[in-house]
């Protein structure tokens, strides 16, 4: 056992002398590299300075090498600049010697001009002299002063321009009469040509036949209650009289009209009459005349060729089926216009698609009753403006009776068609009364002007024949005062067509021998 123990420290005692021995050796072999690297840094920090010199020297020649060149660069560009300002130098002092020559040109030219204005001062107030001599002399002569003459001559003057611009215009106005007539009859009877219309009147009222007057106390009802459920229902007014065998169906409203006729006669056809089942014929009737309504704005899309319709104009145009304006119905006004501003468009090269587009929604806003306020011009607009309709179609609508100034050829077009449509004969009928006040009018605008002596308006408003006096206008001032009329009466009075200004002045001279 001490044998054990002895060889176990025997071989701990040789393994720690083993390491001690390597870490020694180690340490000499570090010591050994580490004297190695100093060597070799020194020898790299050496070479770097010698390296670091020869670099310093080049540098150093080059560097003197650039200035070199910089300073004959320098001295070159001195020279040269040296070189221009002694030619500037030379340009300067032979300016200078012009400008003194010139100064010295122009003071003997004002001496000049000075003793010349001396001498026309002097000329000057010789013939002011000479002048009132002569005046003086011409005033003795004549028996007329300065002042005199003069009003005379400007009143020889204003006759002999009365003279010639009346002339004038009247050789302006026949020359552009006969090629604007010639030209504007050619479009217009082609477009009128090539688009006729009929033309009905109705009424505000319509008749519903009935088989025998029995029915008439059908219709009425146990205290009237039918009857009375039927207006409150459809907005009108039944006349019952002793018209017989027929019953008036009467309303401003043609819509709520055309639904009151309808309702009755199927209540006629099925015979059953009481407040329900008069009710729901009422019900069934708004659906056929809505879709009439509808059916009717298709149609006049399809006749005219415009489509891309917003479906609510399509009803809007639909409801102008069931409106009449002096007698006309509007949509079939509508429908005409668009066919006639698209041939006249096609006449003269204009935008025929967004012509007839324009004018079949120009009346528009008559669709509208009249619980929206507005003119039917206003209600047009804000409709189409509403629907995104091109600001050229709502302009046109909005100028077609001038509320704005026309600014397109389209709009033109519009307010042309319009007033060929509407002064076809039978197309509108007026109201005695309305008819009345415009030819009283008419004679009271032509009797303001001074001159005047009677006016008489003829061919149903379409002419007006004037007599002035001879001894206030002369033949000259008739044609200026024909256009002043016709002006006035463009601006203050609205009529259809066109009215015929005509003058007329006689001069008699009247002798008796005795």
């Amino acid at each position: 056992m001490e044998y054990i123990i002895g060889a176990v420290i025997g071989l701990l005692v040789g393994a720690v002398l083993v390491y001690v021995f390597g870490v020694l050796r180690e340490r000499k072999q570090a010591e050994e590299d580490l004297n190695s690297a100093r060597n070799q840094a020194k020898q790299i920090v050496n070479e770097a300075y010698k390296s670091a010199e020869n670099k310093k020297r080049e540098a150093m020649v080059e560097a003197k090498e650039e200035i070199l060149k910089a300073r004959n660069e320098y001295e070159q560009e001195e020279k040269e600049r040296r070189a221009d300002l002694q030619k500037q130098e030379r340009r300067l002092q032979q300016k200078e010697e012009n400008l003194d020559r010139k100064t010295e040109n122009m003071e003997k030219k004002e001496e000049h001009l000075s003793n010349r204005l001396a001498k026309l001062e002097a000329t000057q107030a010789e013939a002011e002299q000479l002048k009132q001599e002569q005046v003086a002399k011409l005033e003795e002569i004549s028996g007329f002063t300065a002042e005199e003459a003069k009003a005379y001559l400007l009143d020889q003057l204003e006759a002999d321009v009365t003279h010639e611009s009346a002339m004038k215009i009247k050789e302006i106005e026949a020359r552009f009469k006969d090629e604007a007539d010639t030209k504007a009859r050619e479009i217009i009877s082609l477009a009128i040509q090539r688009c006729a219309a009929d033309h009905v009147a109705e009424a505000t009222v319509s008749v519903v036949p009935l088989p025998n007057d029995e029915m008439k106390g059908r219709i009425i009802g146990r205290e009237g209650r039918n009857i009375r459920t039927l207006e409150t229902l459809t907005g009108v007014d039944l006349i019952i009289d002793d018209t017989p065998e027929a019953i008036t169906v009467s309303c401003f409203d043609p819509v709520r009209r055309e639904i009151a006729r309808l309702a009755l006669e199927k209540l006629i056809l099925d015979g059953r009459i009481h407040p329900a089942r008069i009710e729901e014929m009422v019900e069934k009737a708004k659906r056929e005349v809505d879709a009439t309504i509808k059916a009717e704005g298709e149609r006049a899309i399809f006749e005219t060729n415009v489509h891309g319709l917003h479906p609510e104009l399509v009803k809007l145009l639909g409801r102008m089926r069931y409106r009449t304006s002096y007698g006309q119905n509007v949509l079939n006004h509508s429908i005409e216009v668009s066919h006639i501003a698209g041939l006249l468009a096609a006449e003269i090269g204009a935008n025929v698609a967004e012509a007839k587009r324009a004018g079949l929604l120009h009346d528009l806003g008559k669709s509208i009753d009249h619980e929206v306020e507005g003119s039917h011009v206003t209600i047009g607009v804000e409709l189409a403006r509403k629907y995104h309709e091109s600001e050229a179609v709502i302009h046109a609508i909005h100028a077609h009776h001038n509320d704005v100034e026309p600014q397109t050829v389209v709009a033109c077009l519009v307010q042309a068609a319009d007033a060929i449509s509407a002064a076809r004969p039978g197309a509108r009928r007026e109201n005695l009364e309305n008819y009345i006040k415009r030819l009283e009018k008419l004679e009271e605008i032509t009797s303001s002007f001074p001159g005047v002596e009677k006016s008489f308006a003829i061919q149903a408003g379409r002419e007006v024949r004037i007599m002035v006096k001879p001894d206030q206008v002369s033949e000259d001032q008739m044609v200026l005062l024909a256009r002043e009329i016709a002006k006035k009466i463009e601006d203050e009075l609205e009529y259809p067509g066109q009215i015929k200004v005509n003058l007329l002045r006689e001069t008699k001279a009247i002798e008796y021998a005795k």
